[in-house]
């Protein structure tokens, strides 16, 4: 038995969270239980069925649903904060806590009423993990309408969340028309199978490998905000993109404060001052404190930004259909301004630790690279040269992003 399933049970009998910073302190509880085997479960890279169980133990997975569902009636302010929270623990656990939120919230994005309340009743009540199979690099996933139902085939190189998911998030093309479709369908079915072939340097725990759809059928009443076959378009529908890249920020930001807090442990405890030096202790050596006072600046600054960017995206949320093309332009614009920083400072943080923990602290026991391979690895999902581009764009020519699946 693992140590996250040893003590899975410490949520067991305990009251649900009622405020924002109850829920951040249970992320906390959460984090501290992760922490202790982070390093084995990298180098195992075994499916984390165990770990997520545990969020759902702790309640997590249902902290936005609805309270009057069960859920934690909770806003993206604190999803964000809980994402930070158990990213600092594991990047991997962190990144799917994030995409589960995006996924569990998409059916309020494109659902219609009726969808949204059948949903999200479902969801509380049985704790579902969401995954998603909607990668955008690869071809649309081919939907053939039969009259009553859809039926999706096709693949996806990537569907995070894969084995350990309780549902998926399919989207996909009505052949014929350039009419896409977003269903959330039962993962544990013949129709979908998770190929296992995720192998990556980073992130190790995601579950992110590749999926085939095969006839996998969905009646049109699920097919998420279709009434009588016609999608019911409003701007709001385009939001998946800005809060899921305020999503990716978050966890990077939550990386990079682990591998900050548990290099300063290090360095405290086992590193010791240079030969020469005139200093007894590493914690005394002026290079020491200016590296840690620079990194641990330049950290707060973005996570300051992304705290700030968060509120106003909430406004959103709370309004969504007073949402104007313009303001939600505006908006991508900020969250790619600061998933530039946090990617930067992120890659920044991650390696630079390495320069004041020192020589001994590269043995793989201390596993400190695995910050650095989950940032590097993610921060790959789209160039951020693309984000630093949407922000030259609006402040030279005031222009905004037309929405794609990645601005």
């Amino acid at each position: 038995m693992t140590n996250t399933e040893a003590r899975a049970t410490t949520f067991d009998d305990r009251p649900q969270p009622r405020t924002p910073d109850e829920w951040i302190a249970r992320a906390g509880e959460v984090a501290a239980i992760l922490a202790v085997d982070a390093v084995a479960r990298d180098k195992a890279g075994a499916t984390p069925y165990a770990e997520v169980k545990l969020l759902k133990d702790s309640g997590l997975v249902t902290l936005l649903a609805p309270a009057e569902h069960g859920g934690g009636g909770q806003n993206w302010v604190t999803a964000y904060q809980v994402i930070r929270e158990v990213a600092k623990a594991d990047g991997s656990i962190g990144q799917l806590l994030g995409y589960h939120y995006l996924w569990a919230w998409a059916v309020r994005l494109v659902g219609t009423p009726a969808q949204i309340e059948a949903v999200e009743e479902a969801a509380a009540k049985h704790r579902w993990f969401f995954g998603g199979a909607v990668n955008p690099r690869d071809g649309d996933l081919v939907i053939r309408d039969t009259g009553n139902t859809i039926v999706y085939n096709g693949r996806k190189s990537f569907s995070t969340g894969g084995k350990v998911s309780d549902v998926t998030v399919l989207e996909g093309v009505l052949e014929g028309t350039e009419t896409h479709v977003f269903a959330i369908v039962p993962s544990d079915q013949p129709g979908i199978i998770f190929h296992d072939d995720w192998d990556n340097i980073g992130q190790r725990l995601t579950e992110s490998g590749s999926a085939e759809i095969r006839d996998v059928h969905v009646d049109w009443a699920a097919a998420a905000g279709f009434v009588d076959k016609v999608f019911q378009t409003r701007v709001y529908n385009t939001l998946n993109v800005p809060a899921i890249q305020l999503v990716f920020v978050n966890f990077y930001l939550g990386i990079a404060r682990g591998a900050l807090e548990t290099a300063a442990t290090y360095t405290r405890e086992h590193s010791r001052s240079w030969l020469n030096s005139p200093y007894e202790r590493a914690v005394d050596e002026p290079y020491v404190l200016d590296i840690y006072g620079d990194l641990g600046a330049k950290l707060w600054a973005v996570e300051a930004l992304a705290d700030q960017v968060a509120v106003e995206a909430q406004r959103i949320h709370d309004d969504p259909d007073a949402l104007t093309e313009r303001q939600r332009g505006e908006h991508e614009v900020r969250v790619a301004a600061v998933k530039a920083r946090a990617t930067e400072v992120a890659l920044e943080v991650t390696e630079r630790i390495f320069e004041v923990t020192g020589a001994r602290a590269t043995a793989s026991s201390q596993g400190l690279d695995r910050f650095w391979r989950n940032v590097r690895t993610h921060t790959l999902h789209d160039p951020v040269a693309y984000k630093r581009a949407e922000v030259g764009v609006y402040l030279l020519r005031a222009e905004i992003p037309a929405p794609t699946w990645y601005s």
